[in-house]
């Protein structure tokens, strides 16, 4: 787990100030090793910073030359089967110097070109430079749980881990982007492929990129709303829960594959619970467990650290519960807001486990991130399908589509929230339903927000569910499918995913998540349509060989919460905004903006 940068020009040199800063600006990232490679005429330029977690040794640092001299790579993430692919290269002649999976990746790519990538099972995003055919070949992983940006220059194009990264060089505009901005006062998050400025995007997740004097190529290698498409129920409960325990058990040992130890972050809920107990049916005798605390929450169901503690015990891992107070947010929301590579409602919860992580001197952390998307956990799994189901039939009797109109309208005007206003046309399909349930500001609050011109090239040709198919592709009829790909790829990708990545690299942690796992994925295909018949996520939390006890799998679902309202409304009354966190999304924006130009 790392942070990389490289630089693309066609003729024109570059200073090595330029590669200097924007590897600089990442050291968090990797505290443990840096690297630089440059070409003999400076047209290209490579630097990492290192997080060592599987090879220790030096030789095993980045930037790193193939074998044949004609590769150099820089990389970011694991490769949770790199033993395999190991013994595979060395089975096919290729004499490895190091026992790292990124040397793994780059002698694959040396004899398979693109087609490695379909062999890799991990998170990851790297750039490698083609002596030869003078390109670079970049990719991302088909999650996307590892970031990836490319920015356009006068000089040339840079690639990066982080948004930040790029604009440290000084040579990025930081032009604003309508799309980038806009999805970000609708969801709370900044949708890809764009990002908050004009001139930087993310690389699609499951996409590679060619960068070369021809200029830029993208293409698809991994679709992953293909795994919700044309899915048959499967009734066979006995077969069910026999070939999920299997492949979970399979996902979190190839999880846990490293050099250094490995710590889990346990909330009160069952995603991260079933990790643990599966991580004891695994042998795993040693591990610390993170809980967050707040006081705010004390005797009330958002308390997870009374239940967490129960987990641990129960299990037989150490237990630590790190307590945030008001004040300690106070003292860190510059350093929080410094972290946030893009603007985001969530993530301030991960980056107070990995502060906790970081003072523990654990550098691996597996998180329950997924759970909810793919075990179809959430509450909305059952209003929306319900809902849009109720109101494509209401809404055709005569009168009541203009009743509601007016009733939405006066709803929104009462409760200060202009999105119910949305709710008569919003609610007949899975996305827009979706969106109203998820949105922070309503399309309408965007000129207020951004300004008139970036509000109305964003608007042009806008709907919600334009945008939100956009992000996650053609859905499937089933709602049930399509609300899972929904969250998979809008709200995890975009938010949860990004959120674990600058929260967790901020205090040089790798966050590691066996639940978005592609190889988990595509074997539950057959699966995933029958899961709505196991409440409470079951086929979860009867996974381990001692499953989960009824104080947790029927305690009240709260998500892995922190009263950033409350604080913020405190910390400066005028944020105290009704909805979710609109306050908080003007403070993040403001103070991020700020910091930026």
């Amino acid at each position: 787990m790392c942070g990389f940068i490289a630089l693309f020009s066609s003729s024109t040199p570059w200073h090595e100030d330029v590669l200097k800063k924007g590897s600089e600006s990442m050291i968090n990232r990797g505290p443990d090793d840096h690297g630089e490679w440059w070409s003999e005429d400076c047209v290209i330029g490579m630097a990492h910073r290192r997080l060592a977690i599987i090879d220790l040794n030096h030789n095993s640092s980045q930037p790193m030359v193939s074998i044949n001299k004609r590769y150099i790579i820089v990389f970011n993430g694991e490769i949770y089967n790199y033993k395999d692919l190991r013994q595979e290269l060395i089975g096919a002649g290729i004499k490895l110097r190091t026992k790292s999976d990124t040397e793994v990746i780059l002698e694959l790519f040396s004899l398979h070109g693109e087609n490695c990538l379909k062999k890799l099972r991990g998170m990851f995003a790297f750039a490698i430079w083609d002596k030869v055919d003078e390109c670079f070949f970049i990719a991302r992983d088909p999650y996307g749980i590892k970031p990836l940006y490319v920015a356009k220059t006068s000089q040339g194009f840079m690639v990066a881990s982080q948004v930040k990264a790029l604009l440290k060089t000084g040579l990025v505009s930081k032009k604003p982007c309508p799309y980038g901005q806009g999805g970000y006062w609708l969801l709370g998050s900044v949708p890809e492929p764009y990002t908050w400025f004009r001139d930087i995007s993310s690389v699609a997740a499951g996409h590679f990129v060619r960068i070369s004097k021809f200029g830029i190529k993208e293409k698809k290698w991994h679709s992953l709303s293909d795994n919700w498409q044309d899915l048959e129920k499967f009734n066979h409960k006995v077969s069910i829960k026999k070939e999920v325990k299997a492949l979970l058990h399979d996902s979190v040992k190839a999880h846990l594959v490293s050099d250094v130890p490995i710590g889990v972050f346990l909330s009160g809920g069952i995603d991260s619970a079933s990790l643990l107990a599966i991580m004891k049916d695994l042998g795993v005798t040693k591990t610390t467990c993170i809980t967050l605390k707040y006081s705010e929450f004390e005797g009330s169901s958002d308390d997870e650290s009374i239940v967490a503690t129960h987990v641990a015990k129960q299990y037989g891992y150490n237990h630590h519960i790190r307590v945030i107070s008001k004040s300690e947010f106070e003292r860190d929301l510059p350093y929080i807001l410094s972290a946030m590579d893009q603007p985001s409602v969530d993530g301030i919860n991960t980056w107070y486990a990995s502060k906790c992580a970081s003072e523990l001197g654990i550098k691996v952390v597996l998180s329950g991130v997924g759970g909810d998307e793919l075990f179809q956990g959430y509450r909305s799994f059952k209003v929306i399908p319900r809902l849009v189901k109720f109101w494509k039939i209401a809404s055709k009797v005569p009168g009541v589509e203009l009743s509601a109109r007016f009733l939405s309208k006066r709803k929104a005007k009462v409760s200060n929230n202009p999105r119910w206003s949305l709710f008569p046309s919003l609610a007949k399909t899975v996305p827009g339903a979706w969106f109203l349930n998820r949105g922070v500001f309503a399309p309408e609050e965007l000129e207020g927000l951004m300004g008139k011109n970036l509000a109305n090239k964003f608007l042009k040709d806008f709907t919600p569910e334009a945008m939100i198919l956009k992000m996650s592709g053609k859905l499937p009829k089933d709602p049930r499918l399509a609300l899972s790909q929904i969250y998979s790829t809008c709200y995890m990708r975009n938010q949860l995913l990004r959120d674990s990545d600058w929260a967790s690299m901020s205090h040089g942690i790798e966050l590691r998540t066996p639940l978005v796992d592609l190889k988990l994925l595509t074997s539950l295909k057959s699966f995933i349509p029958s899961f709505y018949l196991y409440k409470n996520k079951a086929l979860l939390s009867n996974a381990p060989n001692i499953p989960l006890d009824e104080l947790i799998t029927k305690r009240k679902k709260t998500g892995f919460s922190i009263p950033i309202n409350a604080w913020i409304k405190e910390i400066n009354p005028k944020l105290g905004e009704s909805g979710i966190s609109k306050g908080w999304a003007r403070e993040v924006a403001n103070k991020i903006y700020q910091d930026i130009i």
